[in-house]
């Protein structure tokens, strides 16, 4: 991929991308409030509406790994240029749609165009951004993504008053059109041209991608349909969804094995930080996307406020996660998890307060939530834009849209299965107690607590385990043994005459520094060799010079991680020898430095060196 562009462009890009991921994401919940009026308008049925809502959910999370793939190694810029083509053109089919039928078709395919879109959004991020500006550019992600899911009931109130009450809904889609455009035309300037195919141009793993698609398809088709009538959902889908991701899981291993470029690198979901952060998506996807549901049903049809009354209602929500998710972006490189965890505190004392005020029923119910709702606004700012970006530190850039695509992908099935398991809730209750809207609305906010209360259970593990490991590592490291040595002869590069060789017991193995920016050795830096199939093979700390020596239990190719306080992440590969050493110096770049890839070093002369990979 390209190296970073000149710091403006950088950040007009940027602005591209969070334009493209907003209609996407707003299309999410703007639907919502417009299936009255599809149903007066085109005499959609109950079955049709729901395929409106869910199947755009559906289709969207069923290309997003593959997608992502797709931009990593073919190029993003084109990825993203025919993503949003198509995304403009289903928008436009389905505002002209005729008739139910043909909607459905529209928004599914809508929803592919969207799947294939997001994940070269975040992987431009990881593309164009390092360290603290990495953060701040998740964070407005974040500020997109929270503001899109919540302002779409308002906007799409808007539409509709605006647009009448049988065609208003056909605006919901048309409002993309002329966004579309405009995004086009700026993208094809300002993104940064691909340069994928200028380095190894890795097979598409089609089997994997058809037997992954198949799995996400089998898991969200009972939970989507549910939405309308959970008991003649598919629920058997779910045993198949079991089945085809337990073959999938052992194609992958075979094609690790026998080409080496599976379409899930499973190296990516061992890494610790990326699988916390991912399984911390999903729970709080579950919580945060029911909210909604549940909370627009009830202002709806059970108090009686118009679709933009209660899309109103539901504003300080999106103001306050608004507002802290470019904060948020801000403070994560100074606070890491443990600013997740006070979002997710904050995001569960609002919810819990929106409970208590409204068992009060109160007569201005919606001036009476805003409070508790802004609170929740708030640390759900802190929350999904700094997850994200920790989840995705420690990737490196040419997995970024893959590891976004999966990312994505829990989350969709997370909103997925919270809609079901809340709306479950919400709706039997209400049948239950013959149409205690309150009642109903109170044990559906338990139920998105209840994930949100499981997301800040898994925070605070992997805070308090994150701290503990930090710990036993400064007591127990010791530097790694150092013997002089000459490490170059006369004629070789003078700079390095000096350099001091490492040994490794044994002579074998992988030793070098690491330095920052400016050159000067990092001690106490943290290095890890990971195998291919994710398990951890070496560790070590740098001495006060920087100096380190890593010797694995055998030769082959690692992923070598350098971790230091005060720097971010450097993930690169190496090939360890089964003679002789490997030589590799890592540059860790400051907390709001520029890109910091390792680097080779020379070998010693007369020593055996790998490829530095």
């Amino acid at each position: 991929m390209s190296s970073p562009e000149p710091d403006p462009r950088r950040w007009h890009a940027l602005a591209v991308c969070l334009i493209a991921g907003f209609m996407t994401l707003l299309d999410v919940s703007i639907v919502n409030v417009a299936l009255p009026a599809m149903q007066r308008g085109i005499g959609a049925s109950s079955a049709e509406l729901s395929w409106v809502v869910s199947g755009y959910a559906l289709t969207f999370g069923l290309v997003l790994v593959a997608s992502g793939r797709l931009g990593d190694d073919r190029g993003r810029k084109k990825m993203f240029i025919i993503s949003l083509a198509l995304f403009t053109l289903t928008s436009a089919a389905a505002g002209f749609a005729p008739n139910a039928a043909s909607l459905v078709v529209f928004r599914l395919l809508q929803g592919a165009a969207g799947g294939m879109l997001n994940p070269q959004v975040i992987g431009f991020i990881q593309q164009l951004f390092q360290g603290r500006e990495r953060g701040r550019a998740f964070g407005l992600f974040g500020a997109a993504i929270g503001i899109s899911t919540a302002i779409g009931p308002l906007l799409g109130g808007l539409l509709l008053q605006w647009g009448g009450d049988t065609d208003g809904w056909r605006w919901v889609f048309y409002v993309n059109v002329p966004i579309g455009i405009v995004a086009l035309a700026l993208g094809a300037r300002l993104l940064p041209r691909d340069t994928a195919g200028d380095g190894e141009r890795r097979p598409l793993d089609v089997v994997g991608a058809i037997l992954l698609g198949g799995a996400v398809v089998a898991l969200m088709v009972p939970l989507v349909l549910s939405e309308q009538d959970r008991s003649g959902a598919p629920w058997w889908l779910i045993a198949v969804a079991v089945v085809l991701l337990a073959v999938f899981i052992a194609w992958e291993r075979r094609a690790r094995r026998t080409h080496g470029h599976p379409l899930v690198n499973f190296a990516l979901l061992r890494t610790r930080s990326y699988a916390l952060g991912s399984s911390l998506g999903l729970l709080y996807f579950a919580g945060f996307t029911a909210i909604f549901f549940v909370v627009t049903l009830f202002l709806q049809n059970g108090r009686g406020y118009t679709p933009l009354e209660a899309g109103l209602a539901l504003t300080p929500f999106a103001l306050g996660s608004a507002v802290t998710s470019a904060v948020g972006g801000r403070l994560v490189s100074r606070l890491g998890k443990s600013l997740v965890v006070m979002g997710l505190v904050a995001v569960g004392v609002g919810l819990v307060a929106v409970d208590l005020v409204l068992r009060l029923d109160p007569a201005q119910v919606g001036w009476a939530i805003a409070g508790p709702l802004l609170l929740a606004g708030i640390g759900s700012g802190f929350v999904i834009a700094p997850n994200q970006t920790l989840a995705l530190e420690e990737v490196p850039a040419r997995e970024g849209g893959t590891a976004a695509g999966v990312l994505q992908t829990g989350q969709r099935v997370g909103s997925a299965i919270g809609i079901s398991a809340v709306g479950a809730v919400f709706f039997g209750q209400l049948t239950s107690t013959g149409g205690d809207w309150a009642l109903a609305i109170s044990r559906g906010l338990v139920g998105a607590v209840a994930f949100v209360v499981l997301a800040l259970v898994l925070g605070v593990t992997d805070l308090v385990l994150g701290r503990r490991r930090r710990s036993r590592e400064a007591r127990e490291v010791a530097p790694p043994a150092v013997a002089h040595a000459p490490a170059h002869a006369a004629g070789d590069d003078p700079d390095r005459a000096d350099e001091t060789v490492h040994e490794t017991p044994d002579g074998t193995g992988l030793r070098g520094h690491v330095t920052d920016e400016a050159g000067a050795g990092v001690g106490g830096a943290r290095l890890t060799l990971v195998d291919p199939d994710g398990r951890e093979a070496a560790t070590t700390a740098t001495d006060a010079a920087g100096a380190f020596a890593l010797v694995p239990r055998g030769a082959g190719r690692f992923q070598l991680l350098a971790r230091a306080d005060g720097h971010r992440p450097a993930v690169s590969w190496v090939d360890v020898p089964r003679a002789g050493r490997a030589v590799r110096d890592v540059v860790l770049p400051g907390a709001n430095g520029t890109n910091g890839a390792a680097r080779a070093a020379e070998p010693a002369r007369g020593l055996p060196s790998s490829d530095a990979g």
